[in-house]
């Protein structure tokens, strides 16, 4: 016997129902107009066993409807105790028409719900399989491999398929004690209980497995699909933000909001400034905290679970999310590769990903050459490609005209009527009409309305439903004089609605309480993928962006071997780098300035080429970081990556030296070897100064101005222009022109070219004398070397850290 899914086999032309309480199975025939579920024996034809306490005494009312049944909750008019729902959405007031195969359940709780399915012999095969539910008792072919695609020829497997599962996802196999154990296998994770599995884990009675977007409950004797994450509901119950201002004072910025978004809405929040939009969707993603109250997601804490869901959640923020030197299918490709096990079909996924954002005739441009609306499509699709079921846009329509705004809408409607759950803040209001529910939020964070757009219209009082009054709204939320009077309109139109029947109706009569953890859950970030796969793919991408932008790339290699030229044009009839014969006085004070300007150009070039490549991207690695993105392989990519580069400006910036000038003689190594290695850590060390600064601002403008504030303690600490001695001398040692130049004297041997005082003539050493900066050992040039690296490694844990910093969950 090798075990095998339970099969419900028809032995009735009959329809039925199929009730499974944790294992314990009961089928109730349908042979009469109407039926009556529940445990209330003197109302009930359809009884349940003494026991199934989540069945109410009045639980359903099933009516006959041409062939099949509509079934409504509790007595079709009072509904039951418990419910009944539909993928976590509970059934309305007007019934569900029950067709063959349907599941659906009464109670949330995944320790205490009774699973019904319907059946109907008439549209159904000679038997219905399902795969919801694996013996393990007397099970004899272990192990048991849940994925996307388990081998087929299979018994005891299960087929989870989501973008996010990998092809052998978990495998579970006994103890050899009657228990069993989880082995994670994955690229994205399993959950046990909320917590994330390292390798493998013990499974005890009633463990929640989470595998993607599926939850399912283990027990001894059975392992049951519980849910497969198709629909996803959000119950928001009284979240408030609170925040000091400048002074200190306290400020509130969501006060006391409370929702519920069903599954395949699409729900705006609109309101004016400053009313709290882009933070109550942050709140509702988890990414912002919050003061007081829940977020719960199909019954989950949300904050508490993150990690959990945290591949199973799309997020477009305002800012683009893609690369614009890149083509449209290598934006989806290389996000397909971060995202989805290595295992995924990563052609297959991005067509199919292109023609639902409908952008397949424009695959091969580059995203600097679409319009608004395709690059914000372009925004969606990378979100897409795993599938996601609850989405999340920051002003999708910011900045599109009225058509494209039109379109955007449209598509959204279209995400949403194929069964994901849309949220979006935005301040258009010309396509409102597509939505099924918008939360109008006041100043001071306040839900003033909250239910489908035309009753808003008339729950504001507008002139009529006409939905071109509705941005009439705004005005009448922001009036009064000043900003108390806006705060009492404000106060006036959310008690209103708070009393209202819309607020009864969409909010206080749906609204469930989910569960809370007792355990917090790893919230750290894991790569899935190994860091050095990501390493090499985001060094793969990055280097593709720089070569694309050959402006940069020209200006960074050529500026500083043409400023090298420049220098030797104009000191043609000098020799600053050789000693002469007979010493010259002049010589030494040359030759520091010469080697003055190698390291400036070193600095600036390194500090240059690199202040922006960090900044710039900080939408696109704020989205990447909160799925998987590493952030040891994507800082390591860029060094990679401009290491490289300096490697090249080294070799060019060595060739104009050697050419301009006349090379001095032998001191410890050959000149181009000692002036290769200084430079390419003067270069290096200039590169990670500039990365840290492009992780510590906030804008790209930000950084281009700084540049000369980090700039100019280089020339004046050098040690160059002006003695050092004190605590100017300290500070020095934390430039990267001190070691520099340190280095580049000593394999000059610039105090050989010192000439010796001549008896009875005035000393030298007003005008220039050795000085131990510049002793040719090497013991004081692998000091130099040394402090350059340490410089290096020092500016890039600090990047690090400041990138680590901007983690929001």
């Amino acid at each position: 016997m090798t075990g095998s899914f339970e099969q419900a086999t028809l032995v009735s032309p009959q329809p039925f129902l199929e009730l499974n309480n944790k294992g314990q199975t009961l089928r109730l025939y349908l042979q009469k107009d109407e039926h009556r579920l529940g445990r209330g024996r003197e109302w009930a034809d359809l009884e349940v066993p003494i026991g199934w306490e989540v069945f109410s005494r009045k639980q359903a009312t099933l009516r006959k409807e041409g062939g099949d049944y509509r079934i409504y909750d509790g007595d079709g008019i009072n509904p039951s105790r418990n419910g009944i729902f539909l993928n976590q959405a509970p059934i309305d007031a007007k019934g569900y028409l029950l067709k063959n195969g349907v599941e659906l359940e009464i109670g949330q709780s995944p320790h205490n719900r009774i699973q019904l399915t319907y059946y109907n012999p008439v549209d159904a095969p000679a038997a219905i399989p399902t795969n919801r539910r694996l013996t393990l008792k007397g099970l004899k072919d272990w192990p048991v491999q849940l994925g996307r695609a388990p081998k087929p020829d299979r018994y005891s497997s299960m087929q989870l398929d989501a973008p996010t599962v990998s092809r052998l996802h978990a495998t579970i196999y006994p103890d050899g004690q009657g228990g069993h154990i989880l082995q994670d296998l994955s690229t994205n994770g399993t959950f046990v209980n909320g917590q994330r599995v390292s390798k493998r884990i013990q499974l005890v009675d009633q463990s929640r497995i989470q595998i993607g977007p599926f939850s399912l409950l283990y027990r001894p004797d059975s392992l049951e699909l519980l849910d497969s994450g198709s629909q996803i509901r959000l119950d928001v119950n009284r979240l408030q933000r609170k925040v000091k201002d400048k002074e200190g004072r306290e400020k509130i910025i969501l006060n006391d909001v409370s929702l519920v978004i069903e599954p395949g809405q699409l729900v705006a929040l609109v309101g004016g400034s400053g009313a709290g939009k882009s933070t109550l969707m942050k709140s509702l993603l988890g990414i912002e905290p919050v003061s007081s109250g829940t977020v719960y997601l199909n019954g989950d804490n949300l904050r508490q679970n993150w990690p959990m869901y945290r591949s199973q959640l799309g997020y477009v923020p305002q800012d683009d999310i893609v690369h614009p030197d890149l083509r449209v299918e290598e934006v989806l490709a290389y996000a397909c590769k971060l995202r989805l096990p290595p295992d995924t079909n990563v052609k297959q996924v991005v067509d199919t990903t292109l023609e639902q954002i409908k952008l397949t005739h424009v695959r091969t441009n580059f995203i600097r050459n679409l319009s608004g609306g395709q690059r914000k499509r372009v925004s969606i699709g990378v979100e897409l490609l795993a599938d996601p079921k609850l989405f999340f846009l920051d002003e999708p329509t910011s900045g599109l005209d009225p058509g494209l705004d039109k379109e955007m809408m449209r598509l959204l409607r279209e995400l949403a009527d194929q069964g994901r759950t849309v949220v979006l803040v935005t301040h258009a209001t010309a396509n409102i009409e597509v939505c099924d529910r918008i939360a109008f939020m006041g100043r001071g964070g306040k839900l003033c309305y909250f239910g489908p757009p035309k009753e808003a219209l008339r729950f504001f009082e507008m002139p009529s439903e006409d939905l071109k009054y509705f941005s009439d709204i705004y005005i009448k939320l922001d009036q009064g004089g000043n900003g108390k009077d806006v705060a009492s309109t404000v106060d006036y139109w959310s008690q209103k609605y708070e009393r209202s029947p819309e607020c009864q109706k969409y909010i206080k009569s749906q609204l469930k309480s989910g569960k809370d953890s007792t355990s917090k859950a790893d919230d750290s970030i894991h790569t899935g993928i190994s860091p050095l796969k990501q390493l090499l793919l985001l060094s793969q991408r990055y280097l593709q962006l720089v070569m694309r932008d050959r402006t940069s790339i020209i200006f960074s290699l050529v500026s500083g071997p043409i400023a090298i030229a420049l220098t030797a044009w104009i000191l043609r009839d000098e020799t600053p780098l050789k000693k002469l014969n007979p010493l010259e006085i002049t010589q030494g004070p040359l030759a520091l300035k010469v080697l003055f300007i190698f390291s400036c150009i070193g600095i600036w070039v390194g500090l240059s080429s690199s202040v922006r490549e960090i900044v710039k991207e900080a939408a696109i690695y704020a989205r990447e970081r909160l799925i998987n993105l590493g952030l040891f392989p994507y800082l390591g990519s860029k060094v990679a990556i401009r290491s490289g580069l300096v490697l090249l400006q080294t070799l060019l910036i060595v060739a104009a030296v050697l050419i301009g000038f006349k090379s001095p003689e032998y001191n410890l190594l050959p000149w181009f070897l000692g002036l290769g290695i200084t430079t390419f850590l003067t270069l290096l060390a200039s590169v990670s100064l500039s990365l840290m600064v492009s992780a510590l601002v906030k804008t790209e403008n930000e950084a281009n101005s700084i540049l000369p504030l980090i700039m100019i303690p280089q020339i004046i600490l050098s040690g160059v222009l002006f003695e050092m001695t004190g605590l100017a001398a300290k500070l020095g040692w934390l430039t990267i022109s001190r070691w520099s130049i340190g280095a580049y004297g000593i394999l000059v041997n610039v105090n050989a070219m010192v000439p010796e005082n001549t008896p009875g003539l005035p000393s030298l050493a007003d005008i220039f004398e050795k000085s131990d900066v510049y002793n040719a050992t090497w013991k004081n040039l692998g000091l130099n070397w040394g402090i350059l690296g340490v410089h290096t490694l020092v500016y890039l844990i600090v990047a690090l850290l400041l990138q680590k910093r901007k983690d929001i969950v």
